[in-house]
Parts: C-alpha cells; sequence; structure tokens
C-alpha cells in the first residue's frame, strides 16, 4: 500500500505541474481585482471547491459568495449584481446547471464577465467564458477513473493562484488580514505580526 500511495501522490504532482502557463491569469485577476464582488459556482464536488475559493477570496480582502447553481433557478440568483464577475467550476466543461446558470445571468446583465475554470479547452463553458482557465485534460487516480480527485486538486490550486495573485494585486496586507481574522491562530498571528 505505501507504494501505491507514493503513486498516487505522485500523479497529483504531475497534474499540478502540467497546469498550463499560457492561462490568462492576468486578465483573470484583473476582472477580480475590478468587479463589485466575485460570485463563485460550480455542481457537486467542484461546488464545494468554488465555496472554498469563495471564502477564500472574501477572507483576503475580495468580497465573494458561492452561488448554488439548482438554487440560483429558484431565486438566488438574486445575488448576482451589476459589476460582479461570475466564477464557474466544471471539469467536463459541460455541467448543464452551469450552462444554465450563464443563461439566466445574462438575461439580467447580458454584459456579466464569466472566467471559468474547466479541464476541456473546447468545451461549451471554455467557450461561453471570457476567460478559460484551464487545469489540464488529467485522469482521475480514483480506480474507476471516474471519482473528482486530481481535477478537484487542480481547480483547488487554480483558486489558490488566483487569489494569491489578487491579494499582490490589490495591496493586502497583514493588517487587513487581521481585521477579518479576529479570533483563532491566523487572527492571532496576523495581529502579531502586523504590530511588528
Amino acid at each position: 500500500m505505501k507504494e501505491s500511495i507514493k503513486e498516487l501522490i505522485q500523479k497529483e504532482i504531475n497534474a499540478i505541474g502540467d497546469i498550463s502557463l499560457d492561462n490568462n491569469y492576468k486578465g483573470a485577476v484583473d476582472l477580480i481585482k475590478g468587479c463589485n464582488k466575485l460570485v463563485t459556482s460550480g455542481m457537486g464536488k467542484a461546488g464545494q471547491i468554488a465555496l472554498n475559493i469563495s471564502t477564500t477570496f472574501s477572507s483576503t480582502g475580495t468580497p465573494s459568495v458561492y452561488l448554488h447553481p439548482s438554487e440560483a433557478q429558484h431565486g438566488d440568483l438574486g445575488i448576482l449584481q451589476e459589476g460582479d464577475v461570475l466564477l464557474l467550476l466544471s471539469n467536463s466543461g459541460k455541467t448543464r446547471e452551469i450552462l444554465e446558470l450563464i443563461k439566466l445571468a445574462k438575461n439580467i446583465y447580458p454584459n456579466v464577465y464569466i472566467i471559468s475554470i474547466t479541464g476541456k479547452k473546447e468545451s461549451e463553458l471554455c467557450k461561453e467564458s471570457d476567460i478559460c482557465l484551464h487545469i489540464g485534460d488529467a485522469e482521475e487516480i480514483c480506480p474507476l477513473g471516474l471519482t473528482p480527485t486530481i481535477s478537484t486538486t487542480l481547480m483547488t490550486v487554480m483558486g489558490d493562484l488566483l487569489v494569491i495573485e489578487t491579494m499582490k494585486a490589490i495591496g493586502f496586507t497583514k493588517k487587513e488580514y487581521s481585521k477579518r481574522h479576529h479570533s483563532g491562530y491566523l487572527g492571532q498571528k496576523s495581529k502579531e505580526e502586523s504590530n511588528e
């Protein structure tokens, strides 16, 4: 089992190393930096990653909310405002609820900007996006080749890249970080370091 686990870890590492550096990271960061707020969405496991990305953005100076694509069809789309940017996650790029969300959002705000994170460059989601960030078309390490594993790792990494580059772009400081983290270890650490 030890050798099997080492092999699985290496596959995850290799997949991360294969993320394209030709992605338009600067364009995505510029859109996020200038938006009213970032609205993330995804279905299933991709939705859980989208929620994590959203909360990380909010804690680092960029207002963000997660919008469940199905709940959006039952009134929650009202969270979307003029000047917001949509960040949509789908490994296949053909998740029905995400594609429907695009149509519904554009029905309210025809010029809403869309950034997508997907494993399929030629997908409908990629084509519908202003900026498509391709995470690579790596095979899942699940023995069935089905369970989201490598794809969710890559989405998480892509989210981290966007968060960190946006923090740099807005000049987010430890002092500002501490204002958003009143309690806990990170809150205490950021307060101490911002007072040094």
